[in-house]
């Protein structure tokens, strides 16, 4: 879950991913778990599954007029939903060299343009898009990082534009700061990587605060290794594909079955939320 928890969109083919799906070098105890699930052969690794992310796609809107920035496309799954709407213009801004060299054979030329850079430095032109997105990235993110990232979606947004996320979201929002604290740790020393989500009302919080009146809202179960959302995601043959490469690879299967626990331990505090919201003038605080 380095910049986005979505590591492989598809089911990844031939040596051009296999230093993707290696995860760079890291040890398999060690991997981080979005690493760690596409070396199962898992595609869809948004926290909501597919049918969020179809819900949030709705909510944004987009049509052949509109320039849309997603951030961290990853290998490009939530890109070819958006490039089936024909928009004039997608941008993907990727930090992971070899995720932005795959976007570039796997998604069509002309209107579409793979950027590698960070989220909160795309280099785009200010007011560039009508559409800016992103998808579990945002939860894996310090606060301080959050706002950056939010920044540059509000700079590049043109006037009335639309932002969309798709996150894991804390449950209930009176969450007690202890159980907060115990969730995050426990969750970022099984996917080796630090989670930092917020509750429903800090999310479109942080919306507000930056200028992006919450339009729409949507919330899901956190069911991401769970056999239901899996065939739902997966398909039949992926499940199938799955199992097997769990079932040959006793380490891996270790892994996968903590995070799980963890998952299931945490259910009633651990949700999915997509948001989207529109550009407005008015912005409450940067510094808060």
């Amino acid at each position: 879950m380095a910049e986005t928890f979505d590591a492989c969109g598809d089911q990844c083919k031939g040596s051009d991913t296999r230093s993707l799906l290696s995860g760079e070098g890291q040890r398999l105890e060690k991997m981080q778990g979005h690493w760690l699930l596409a070396r199962a052969g898992k595609r869809v690794l948004r926290p909501g599954g597919l049918a969020l992310t179809r819900q949030m796609i709705d909510a944004l809107s987009i049509s052949q007029d509109d320039r849309v920035v997603e951030f961290a496309p990853g290998m490009g799954t939530t890109a070819q939903m958006v490039l089936s709407k024909k928009p004039a213009q997608y941008w993907g801004v990727e930090r992971n060299p070899a995720a932005a060299t795959r976007l570039k054979t796997r998604l069509p030329k002309g209107t579409v343009q793979i950027i590698q850079a960070q989220a909160e430095h795309s280099g785009l032109p200010s007011t560039c898009a009508n559409v800016v997105y992103g998808e579990a990235m945002l939860s894996m993110q310090t606060f301080e990082q959050k706002k950056r990232i939010l920044s540059e979606a509000r700079r590049l947004l043109a006037a009335d534009g639309r932002y969309g996320i798709h996150e894991i979201c804390f449950r209930p929002d009176d969450i007690s700061v202890q159980k907060r604290r115990e969730i995050e740790a426990e969750m970022s020393k099984e996917i080796h990587v630090g989670v930092q989500p917020l509750s429903r009302s800090e999310w479109r919080e942080l919306f507000e605060q930056f200028g992006l009146k919450v339009i729409w809202c949507g919330e899901a179960d956190l069911e991401l290794l769970e056999p239901r959302r899996m065939l739902q995601d997966e398909g039949i043959v992926g499940c199938l594909r799955i199992a097997f490469n769990v079932a040959r690879d006793s380490l891996l299967r270790q892994r996968i079955l903590a995070m799980r626990r963890i998952f299931r331990k945490y259910r009633e505090h651990l949700g999915a939320i997509s948001i989207v919201g529109i550009r407005s003038e008015r912005i409450v605080s940067l510094q808060s």
